[in-house]
């Protein structure tokens, strides 16, 4: 990390090229930020499906999480479509990480496996 002048020192905003990406300094249409994030977070995966059931910072509201899925943000979207349908529930995708409501635990393993991937069941 640079100085706090070297922080708030950057370019914003270009008459030339309008807003420019704060990490890179390009314009946003030349950005390739997000693809090398995305290239990243499947290279630091090591191929194995984590479920677990989280109820922290959700008021006691209990979450199957599914994380280490190798695949895209769009694909992995069209994949917690079917398993939230699969569940009849709802959910999200979070920075990579699918969240469906309830304890679905065991139909989203029988899925996944039945989909080809090595699944584990995380924590407790």
């Amino acid at each position: 990390m640079g100085s706090l002048r070297d922080q708030l020192g950057g370019l914003v905003y270009s008459t030339e090229h309008g807003k420019t990406c704060p990490t890179c300094r390009e314009p946003l249409d030349a950005c390739h930020c997000d693809e090398l994030s995305e290239q990243q977070r499947l290279a630091a995966l090591d191929g194995v499906v984590r479920i677990r059931r989280e109820t922290s910072g959700r008021k006691g509201k209990g979450v199957t999480t599914i994380s280490g899925i190798p695949l895209p943000s769009e694909e992995l979207k069209t994949l917690a479509k079917t398993l939230k349908k699969r569940c009849g529930t709802g959910g999200a995708v979070k920075e990579g990480v699918i969240e469906i409501q309830g304890d679905h635990r065991d139909t989203l393993r029988q899925a996944l496996s039945d989909l080809g991937y090595q699944v584990k069941l995380a924590g407790g």
